[in-house]
């Protein structure tokens, strides 16, 4: 298990992985922000000054405040994200599931759009050095070579993002105090007044909000990999980001104020040709601003996608998502591949690249698949106050503080719909569409399965144990058991031990997997029903931990003959004699619906989907890490409602 107590130190190591990781996405936001928020609009100091005075306030009240100073203390054993937030405060009701299957969809959503705006914004650059140049095929083969790199791991290209971002916080910060020194007094736009000034009394000035809010897209990840980081790393290294973040905003709004009276193009662009980001560059720094922002754009791109494969990792751990393949690319502690998943985004990525060709496009549909992920984790964040909290006060006010500014935003995002945000909501819908169908299809499964006292049954196994009549099943019979009592076994178990088949066996096993609530518990518990007989071990796997149930149970039972508890040694005259261990063999069912079940509309097309995305999966031996060579599959029909009553007659 991991120390959590690792997590609340502050390293200068841990300030660096912590810009490499987490700050991608939030950090390269000045890109394209002040290219949304002038739009085709003429520039004016009440635009401007307003523009950069909602962007201090946003990212100091949703980003400071919300995320750095309180969500973070929302910590599992460490870990943070929805998923992390979600299993501490499930039990207190079950509701609580649909705003954690919203907000993972939300963020699975995002991880096909930031990656398609950032590396665009990027790569648009070289458009003032080469004219004409194709950047949505740069884009393209970028996001590519991105998307296969991820099979090999990034351990050995990692340990370079938190410099790379160093020097890009540093760069966005030397160019935006440039400019500020011309300009100081843009400052003045701290003042709550000129943001509250342009959402109220400029012509649509509301509706700016939308693009306002591009600037603290990446604030989830502060939470997300919160156990990448640790929350002292995270806080001490934010203060430098939030800083390096808000001069270049100034440095922009002091450029864009010395073009007054014009207005951007379409593309974002001045009449130089350049977004006001790049405006910031000198002629002779723009070929190395470019690099230093495309290699930035895809560092924020591997975060997201890092961030896809260990949400998606989560969801299956508390079944949210189809048992898919996972491979661990290197021994970097916490670094996955979802091969699946990666197909899946990389389809949604170049999808979104193709369908706008531009970040300007894209900046329609960014933003609001993120704005449903911030009030979903309000709602769960308000639940877990409340359960820490003496009183309603602090939980309340959290609430209604925090949901009223994301309604805003989310309103403001709304305008944008027709214009491309229709393409957030599709993906989403899409995203949790199958989430919901494999939980919900999942619970119809399990509502009616039977279960039965086991210790009614010990006489008989110990009986067939020794039954030579009854040809030997195998020496050690394991069967994989949801039941979560330990003196309860599912009726089919009995049924294929006794009825289908008589299963004679030396030992048998019944093992039992539970997912706990904690990231990274490994522990095992030990029942010894009937002594070198009957044997149920519990295991106990944290929602982060690969379920390896092959090597889990070699070691317990390893564990078990030490101590002399269990004797695995072939019970064969021939092969007892020389010590030969027994073999193990186990048994894992299907459960296949049977055609008597009278199931609604909502049940059929929840079960159908369920078995289509079954034939996607992997199987359920490999799900939990089995031997195939020694795994016998049966399939049993499961019934969840009773059949229809019918009379038959007999013809004479």
């Amino acid at each position: 298990m991991q120390n959590s107590g690792s997590h609340h130190r502050i390293s200068f190591g841990g300030l660096i992985v912590a810009l490499g990781i987490i700050y991608g996405d939030i950090g390269t936001s000045p890109l394209y922000v002040f290219s949304a928020i002038a739009g085709t609009r003429v520039l004016s100091e009440e635009l401007i000054l307003g523009g950069l005075s909602c962007i201090f306030w946003t990212l100091t009240l949703v980003t400071t405040l919300k995320y750095v100073t309180v969500t973070l203390r929302a910590d599992n054993h460490g870990e943070g994200g929805i998923f992390s937030l979600f299993t501490l405060v499930r039990r207190r009701s079950r509701w609580l599931i649909v705003p954690a299957v919203v907000g993972g969809c939300a963020l699975l959503a995002d991880g096909m759009i930031t990656p398609p705006i950032s590396v665009s914004s990027a790569v648009e650059g070289l458009e003032a050095l080469v004219p004409g140049i194709p950047t949505v095929k740069i884009v393209v083969v970028i996001l590519t070579a991105l998307f296969v790199f991820q099979q090999f791991g990034t351990n050995i290209v990692g340990r370079w993002f938190g410099p790379i971002m160093l020097v890009w916080f540093g760069m966005i910060a030397v160019l935006g105090l440039g400019q500020l020194v011309h300009n100081p007094w843009v400052l003045k736009a701290a003042n709550p007044w000129y943001a509250y000034h342009l959402l109220a009394e400029y012509p649509q000035g509301y509706w700016i909000l939308g693009a306002v809010f591009l600037c603290t897209t990446g604030a989830e990840a502060l939470y997300t990999d919160l156990g990448h980081c640790g929350l002292k790393n995270i806080r001490s290294s934010w203060a430098f980001v939030k800083l390096a973040l808000l001069l270049n905003y100034a440095g922009q709004a002091a450029f864009l104020l010395s073009i007054s009276g014009q207005s951007l193009d379409i593309n974002g662009r001045t009449q130089g040709g350049l977004t006001p980001f790049y405006s910031l560059m000198p002629s002779w720094f723009l070929p190395v601003g470019i690099l230093v922002a495309t290699i930035a754009t895809v560092i924020a791109s591997q975060a997201i996608i890092s961030g896809a494969f260990t949400l998606i990792a989560e969801a299956i751990r508390l079944n949210l998502w189809p048992k898919v393949r996972i491979k661990y690319p290197s021994n970097l502690k916490g670094q996955i591949y979802v091969p699946s998943a990666n197909r899946l985004l990389w389809f949604g990525c170049i999808a979104v690249t193709l369908w706008f060709g531009r970040a300007a496009n894209m900046e329609a549909a960014y933003g609001m698949a993120i704005t449903f992920d911030m009030m979903m984790t309000t709602i769960l964040l308000t639940v877990f106050l409340a359960v820490r909290a003496k009183t309603f006060l602090v939980p309340m006010t959290a609430f209604f503080g925090f949901i009223s500014v994301e309604i805003a935003f989310l309103i403001a995002n709304l305008e944008k719909f027709s214009h491309g945000g229709w393409v957030t909501l599709v993906i989403g819908s899409a995203i949790f569409f199958i989430m919901w169908s494999w939980y919900a299809a999942r619970k119809i499964r399990n509502r009616l399965v039977e279960f039965v006292p086991l210790s009614d049954y010990f006489d008989i196994l110990h009986e067939l144990s020794y039954d030579t009549s009854v040809p030997k099943y195998a020496t050690n019979l394991v069967y994989l058991t949801s039941a979560n009592n330990p003196t309860e076994i599912e009726w089919k178990v009995i049924y294929s031990l006794f009825f289908k088949q008589p299963k004679r066996a030396d030992v048998y096993w019944f093992v039992h997997v539970d997912v706990t609530d904690e990231p990274y518990t490994m522990a095992y518990k030990v029942d010894v029903l009937v002594p070198n007989d009957v044997i149920r071990i519990e295991f106990k796997l944290g929602f982060r931990v690969e379920p390896r149930i092959n090597q889990f149970f070699r070691k317990a039972v390893s564990a078990l003959v030490e101590e002399g508890i269990v004797d695995i040694t072939s019970r064969y005259a021939s092969l007892n004699q020389k010590n030969i261990l027994g073999d193990f063999r186990f048994i894992i069912f299907d459960r296949v619906l049977s055609h008597d079940n009278q199931l609604n509309v909502y049940e059929r097309v929840v079960t159908t989907f369920y078995k289509m995305l079954k034939l996607l999966c992997p199987t359920e031996e490999k799900a939990f890490g089995l031997d195939t060579s020694i795994v016998e599959i049966e399939r049993v029909p499961l019934i969840v409602s009773k059949p229809r009553e019918f009379q038959l007659e007999r013809l004479t």
